[in-house]
């Protein structure tokens, strides 16, 4: 066997690990990206990762699935990165397609999800250590700490998804100005778009529209109904859920609102992308049918989220590296990093609003961003102990 082949064997293990220990979103996710994907393992270096995670931050779909899939592409090329997408989503997909059948037994069985109260304190505090970690690490001029002040107000003060594209665009056209304090590259060359995946992404959408209002399937129209999601929503899976919500629940009532809160509890307290959201939501909507149809709904709307932010950022990144090239382009990175950091400083205090503000969440938030500050406790280690404590407790 090949080094290469044993390297890329090495990676997706890594990147399995990382689907089963990956708790609290996007924000919490970059942490263990930068843990084990740069400290550990060196597959690129701590500027790269925050390019890349700001760079799919300007694209819609789910923000640590393209972050964690272009990094498969940039060691192994489009067949290790498509690996790398099932890899990490398949766990997460799985659990909430399995959680998505079961919701009958759940509703018979009339089992509470008070179990899950200590997470979002956890994850709160599992994010507010990541945002230091990263503002500390990128920001280094006075120009970029201005740009991460405003970003930080901007996100909370503007909470619409497309908000972030823009702030992100804006904070590198202000630091773009500065090329000239970059060094010039030799031969920067002719920048080559390879179109394949911007165009498949438009027909794929397009096919699966008039498919589904043609044929009126549901598992069809479900696969549409996602693609169109994840086409257009910017900031992860928080953003999702409340779209989510409009449309499932209160426009087309697939799901009762129970079942929906129920389903985003499960998602909350399992590792992995928040966007498996959506199996759970395609094995509900086909509750009616069999479980194998219930199943194919599942993979149809996990499907329909997932693919077309990959293939957007697959159409970018191709000619990412020749575009980093010039100094325009790397000068206007300082402030998309700096805008980058302050939303995910910003997240910390989005989070904090739907947590009950009880004195004995604020101390697991605390304590969970002091642990992993001072201690070198996994952050796997403290949600289960989190979980297990409220199951107990209940």
């Amino acid at each position: 066997m090949s080094v290469t082949r044993v390297r890329y064997i090495i990676f997706l293990r890594d990147v399995l690990i990382l689907s089963l220990t990956s708790f609290g979103g996007p924000t919490a996710h970059m942490g263990m990206f930068l843990d084990m994907l740069v400290k550990k393992r060196a597959y690129l270096t701590e500027q790269d990762l925050i390019e890349l995670y700001a760079l799919c931050q300007i694209l819609p779909g789910p923000t640590s699935t393209q972050t964690i899939t272009s990094i498969g592409f940039k060691i192994g090329g489009p067949g290790l990165a498509y690996l790398t997408l099932l890899v990490w989503a398949l766990p997460a997909v799985t659990i909430m397609t399995t959680l998505g059948i079961m919701m009958t037994f759940f509703q018979e069985m009339d089992i509470s999800l008070d179990f899950l109260k200590f997470i979002l304190p956890i994850a709160v505090g599992i994010v507010a250590y990541s945002a230091y970690r990263i503002s500390s690490s990128v920001v280094s001029s006075k120009t970029g700490f201005f740009l991460m002040i405003i970003s930080i107000l901007g996100a909370y003060l503007f909470r619409t998804p497309f908000a972030f594209p823009i702030m992100i665009l804006i904070g590198g056209f202000v630091t773009a100005f500065k090329f000239k304090k970059h060094e010039p590259v030799e031969e920067k060359g002719t920048i080559k778009i390879k179109w394949a995946n911007f165009f498949l992404w438009l027909a794929v959408f397009l096919f699966a529209a008039i498919l589904g209002g043609i044929t009126k399937n549901l598992p069809i129209r479900l696969f549409e109904n996602f693609y169109r999601n994840g086409s257009l929503i910017f900031g992860g899976g928080q953003v999702l859920v409340p779209l989510l919500y409009t449309e499932f629940v209160e426009f087309k009532r697939y799901l009762t609102s129970e079942e929906f809160l129920s389903g985003y509890g499960f998602v909350q307290a399992l590792p992995g992308p928040v966007f498996s959201f959506s199996a759970y939501v395609g094995a509900v909507s086909m509750r009616d049918t069999s479980i194998l149809f219930q199943v194919i709904g599942a993979l149809m709307a996990a499907a329909g989220v997932f693919l077309p932010g990959t293939f957007l950022i697959y159409f970018v990144i191709r000619f990412w590296e020749d575009l980093k090239k010039y100094r325009i382009v790397r000068a206007s990175l300082e402030g998309i990093n700096a805008v980058s950091s302050g939303m995910v400083i910003a997240a910390t205090f989005l989070l904090l609003e739907p947590m009950e503000p009880s004195t004995l969440n604020y101390l697991l938030l605390i304590g969970t961003a002091f642990l992993l500050f001072f201690t070198k406790i996994p952050t796997p280690v403290v949600i289960i102990v989190g979980l297990v404590t409220g199951i107990i407790l209940q």
